[in-house]
């Protein structure tokens, strides 16, 4: 999958007549990378949230900023359990919702070292383009815990006075996350993430910025090509079964997705989240999920001491956030030129890239992404307290900036739909029992 250009931007102050909107979350992206109750919270420099040692305690005033300083965050690893898959889903040609592994596809190696693949073949007439001006917030993720309601279930949950009691602390997309890694080294683009509580987890979604509206409604014709090229490269070298070939003589329909869920804990976070999985490893072999899981990516063929340097120190950071959060091991990177021919296609394991980028000067650290990472999440719990999906708490971030948050009930900001939060305060509800909406 190739990475988004990225266009110097403010995300919209949430202030201003902002359409709510939520930002897509795993799709493919592009080659070299209200109304209601409200209150913002935007303080002095020297009330920020400097990380030094344990979360705020609830009966604190929740404090009011979180600084992005990368020397606040240069300290130990923090704990991070090994991602565990606890299920999956399938989206249609339609994007329809299938609680089962249908749209899961193998891996086939390419024969030659320089497949010569043309990403460019079919974009004009064998493409059907996912509608991006749809924001599914996280109705796909509702969709799959209220069909598996059972595999959450714990002694806290079963203890739980609240009847929509998860057992786990945080649940969001994949790619929200790899936002969160990556903020202590992105200098373009900012984010604005809700949150809202419920049953005592914190639900993470994320609200398209004015400037990232503007981006997509003002792409230039090659730029929506270029983001074809990565789903293509994936047709090149994905096949349907184990026995089967790819079929790169096939319609791309990027509504199609299998999404892995996993849950795993960050330092006492305990996080719920789902992320689209390219393709899996076919040998039978294989370890289980998500170990044999492997990501796809495309990126323009590196030819100086210069474009490396780059690629390390910029599209490996972020290759390596993605992956890294699920425990999906290996990358596999078809390079290629500047018509769309894929020339070289490289694998690269997630456990050895620390390694890759350690002689780059001034390059990003695996710890202070994941220690930044966990400072926000305590950060969240400790502002996001009233237990109510009719308050959202808007949390906004600019490059150089701190992170700040508005509160907003009632609003347009609310995203957690009617059917999920009627079906899971319902003490007589049962999984087999629910029909949430396909759409």
């Amino acid at each position: 999958m190739d990475q988004r250009h990225q266009s110097h931007h403010r995300p919209q102050h949430p202030n201003s007549n902002h359409h709510d909107n939520h930002q897509s979350t795993f799709k493919r992206d592009m080659d070299d990378s209200g109304r209601g109750h409200f209150q913002h919270k935007r303080f002095r420099p020297g009330q920020n949230h400097h990380p030094a040692g344990p979360s705020t305690p609830p009966s604190s005033p929740p404090t009011q900023s979180l600084s992005i300083q990368r020397q606040l965050y240069e300290r130990d690893f923090p704990l991070y359990k090994q991602p565990v898959e606890v299920g999956h889903f399938s989206l249609d040609s339609e994007r329809r919702f299938f609680n089962d592994s249908r749209q899961l596809r193998y891996y086939v190696e390419p024969e030659k070292s320089c497949p010569n693949f043309d990403l460019r073949d079919g974009y004009r007439g064998r493409f059907v383009k996912r509608d991006d001006r749809v924001k599914e917030k996280l109705d796909h993720i509702l969709r799959w815990i209220l069909a598996n309601r059972s595999k959450l279930q714990s002694k806290d949950t079963a203890a739980s006075s609240s009847p929509c009691a998860l057992g786990v602390d945080i649940v969001t997309w994949r790619g929200h996350l790899t936002k969160l890694l990556t903020t202590p080294y992105e200098t373009r683009e900012g984010w604005l993430l809700a949150v809202t509580r419920m049953g005592g987890t914190l639900y993470i979604s994320e609200v398209e910025t004015e400037a990232a509206r503007r981006d997509r409604e003002n792409r230039t014709e090659r730029h929506e090509e270029m983001m074809y090229w990565g789903y293509k490269f994936e047709q090149y070298t994905c096949a349907d079964d184990a026995q089967s070939l790819p079929d790169p003589g096939g319609v791309v329909n990027t509504n199609e997705a299998f999404c892995t869920v996993v849950q795993t804990r960050l330092a006492e976070h305990r996080l719920l989240f789902s992320g689209e999985v390219d393709c899996r490893d076919k040998d039978p072999k294989a370890p289980s999920p998500p170990a044999n899981y492997i990501e796809m990516k495309t990126s323009l063929e590196i030819s100086t001491p210069k474009q490396r340097s780059n690629f390390h120190r910029f599209k490996l950071l972020k290759w390596w956030a993605q992956s890294f959060l699920p425990g999906v091991p290996r990358i596999v990177a078809g390079f290629r030129d500047h018509d769309g021919v894929v020339v070289s296609v490289e694998t690269y394991h997630i456990s050895k890239i620390s390694q890759l980028i350690k002689n780059e000067t001034n390059c990003w650290k695996p710890t202070v992404c994941m220690n930044f990472c966990c400072e926000f999440l305590s950060f969240v719990k400790s502002v996001v307290t009233e237990d109510n999906p009719r308050v959202v708490h808007l949390f906004s971030w600019d490059p150089h900036r701190d992170v700040t948050y508005s509160i907003h009930r009632d609003s347009q900001y609310s995203f957690l739909p009617d059917w999920y939060i009627r079906e899971m305060t319902s003490s007589t509800s049962r999984e087999t029992h629910h029909h949430p909406p396909q759409t």
